[in-house]
């Protein structure tokens, strides 16, 4: 660490990378800095020349490293832990984009190893709706925890901003909305019920060589049953979800990403006071996120979401896109 801060090194400049690094820039330098940028890709890292000309662009994944007290790594899935492994094995520490891995085995191994020198980008860690959720369940609103329910849904796959990583997110072995999207439901119902365990779930793929269209499964958050549902088409939104949990006075949920809303008892939904779309809501997330990552790279407590948490939520993901139904 620095007078100016913690250094923070992106490897990986398509949309999640660059996202990370316009907020790293809206930040004061004294608490952290972006010290440099690489990407596989030319074209890649011209628009990071275009649209970030003073960050350091980097020859290579190693240079990233070097310079950085903290690594962000926003490659695809399977160069994950490769990069991971780098960052811890040069003393620094890591954070990266969901999945760990698409390999259960060596994302177990990778934790096992790492012990609590990384921390994975679950946004709904530093979610302000969420907060709203919590207190509500810790006012008693909703009673005692019954159930929770995920629904997800898009009118295509990738969505459409997502045009530029096509290759990789509508192919089997890396991408699909279930590694992309509903890993991010899982966490949370992860955070706020406990441990995932018990999945019985299904994935379809019915176009030969693209991702999964259609999932559905139960499991358990600690002791909650958890359903689960997922499609491609049948809403005319780019993105629709529901993560909501109910009780036996109430219930509280989540509507796209960013909108907390409790039932009244009339049966109406009731959105927190400070809701606010996701559009809004991302650079609020973001900027605690990277407070947590600052605390994450001077080895302090923080709130980022834990290795053991992203990995218990790629082991549920896995298991369900493992489960091919014909």
């Amino acid at each position: 660490m620095t007078n100016d801060g913690v250094a923070i090194g992106i490897i990986g400049a398509g949309i999640m990378g660059e996202r990370l690094l316009g907020a790293i820039l809206q930040q004061d330098s004294a608490l952290v800095h972006a010290c440099g940028i690489w990407d596989p890709s030319p074209d890649a890292m011209r628009r990071m020349e275009r649209n970030f000309p003073r960050v350091p662009r980097m020859h290579d994944a190693a240079a990233v490293i070097a310079a950085s007290d903290c690594v962000y790594v926003a490659s695809p899935p399977a160069s994950h832990l490769g990069h991971a492994r780098a960052a811890l094995a040069a003393g620094k520490s890591f954070f990266g984009e969901k999945p760990l891995s698409v390999d259960v085995a060596d994302a177990r191994a990778f934790v096992a190893e790492a012990g609590s020198r990384g921390a994975v980008n679950f946004p709904f860690a530093s979610s302000f709706a969420v907060a709203a959720i919590r207190d509500w369940i810790d006012k008693g609103e909703i009673g005692t925890p019954r159930r929770i329910d995920i629904e997800v849904g898009f009118k295509a796959w990738p969505r459409p901003w997502q045009a530029d990583a096509v290759g990789w997110l509508d192919k089997p072995a890396q991408g699909g909305f279930t590694r992309e999207v509903v890993s991010h439901f899982l966490f949370l119902a992860r955070r706020l019920g406990g441990s995932l365990q018990g999945l019985n779930g299904e994935a379809w793929f019915p176009e030969p060589g693209t991702s999964e269209r259609r999932i559905a499964g139960t499991l358990r958050a600690g002791d909650l049953p958890v359903t689960l549902s997922g499609a491609v088409g049948g809403t005319a939104k780019d993105d629709h979800n529901v993560w909501m949990l109910e009780g036996d006075r109430g219930a509280v949920r989540l509507c796209d990403w960013s909108i907390a809303e409790r039932r009244l008892p009339d049966g109406s939904w009731q959105p927190a006071p400070d809701a606010m779309p996701n559009e809004r809501a991302r650079p609020l997330a973001l900027k605690r996120q990277l407070e947590g990552v600052v605390r994450l790279a001077r080895g302090e407590a923080h709130h980022l979401a834990t290795l053991g948490e992203a990995l218990n939520v790629q082991e549920i993901v896995e298991g369900i896109l493992a489960a091919r139904s014909t």
